[in-house]
């Protein structure tokens, strides 16, 4: 049978299309994924999820598309009581983050302590998948500082006015603060495992990345830019592909897929 070798100048122009699609904010969507969401928007926490103006956007650019029956096709076992996927505070701190607006935070803390009406700057939402815990990324004004709070732990919020000087050193601060944290690393696919690019591409897909192909040598070459506090899930992404790739710069994650090799080697090597 004829072995088809890959060129690589064809996932290059796909990755450079698909790049190009993500920064002008537009994205293709298959027949599956528009019926898929059409049943989606049927769920009761929709209506919380989105505005009554939203929904019915969709729903009307959806009238067209099949529906999507689950009846008889699956079976769900019994589970443990989740928490639930939205929560009340995303659409008004949104709403924030997007008007660029300040806020006044009321907190309370593991302890039971409570900080009301903390002077501060949204940035960011961010979905923890391992603990399915909402988090809100925010500049506190007084402090100057940037602090990471479960939105659980969050009593009430309100908007609060702030000059566009204030929100213009606001976002310097966090940008500073931001870059401070940045890492990077350079992740080299092995040759064998050329043809996977695009998994190993999926399993990075959450953060900053730049694809370099040396062609002297044929080989991909990944450059991961990183937050210091996601050095873990990057380890964890590493680990799970295995000996497809190795990290050729960056001594952090050197040092611990080293370990974890050591570690291994103590349980399962020969002795």
């Amino acid at each position: 049978m004829e072995r088809r070798i890959p060129n690589p100048f064809e996932k290059i122009f796909s990755y450079s299309i698909m790049s190009r699609l993500d920064e002008s904010a537009a994205f293709t969507s298959t027949s599956h994924e528009r019926a898929w969401l059409k049943r989606m928007l049927e769920h009761p926490a929709a209506s919380e999820a989105f505005t009554a103006e939203t929904l019915g956007k969709l729903r009307g650019l959806l009238a067209g598309e099949d529906d999507l029956s689950f009846s008889g096709g699956f079976v769900e076992k019994a589970g443990a009581a989740g928490r639930p996927l939205y929560h009340p505070l995303l659409r008004p701190l949104r709403r924030m983050i997007l008007a660029g607006s300040g806020m006044r935070l009321t907190i309370r803390t593991r302890s039971g302590l409570e900080f009301i009406g903390q002077p501060g700057f949204p940035y960011k939402l961010e979905y923890s998948m391992a603990r399915r815990e909402w988090y809100l990324l925010w500049y506190h004004r007084d402090e100057q500082t940037l602090l990471t709070t479960k939105l659980d732990t969050v009593l009430g919020v309100c908007a609060e006015p702030v000059s566009e000087t204030e929100t213009a050193t606001a976002l310097g601060r966090i940008k500073d603060i931001l870059d401070a944290r940045r890492e990077q690393a350079l992740i080299e696919v092995l040759p064998a495992y050329r043809r996977e690019l695009s998994r190993i591409l999926y399993a990075f897909s959450c953060f900053d990345k730049e694809v370099i192909y040396e062609e002297a040598q044929e080989v991909y070459r990944i450059r991961l830019t990183y937050l210091s506090d996601e050095a873990e899930y990057v380890l964890s992404k590493l680990r799970f592909l295995g000996k497809r790739v190795r990290v050729v710069e960056g001594p952090r994650l050197q040092q611990r897929m080293l370990e974890s090799a050591r570690l291994a080697l103590g349980r399962y090597g020969e002795r």
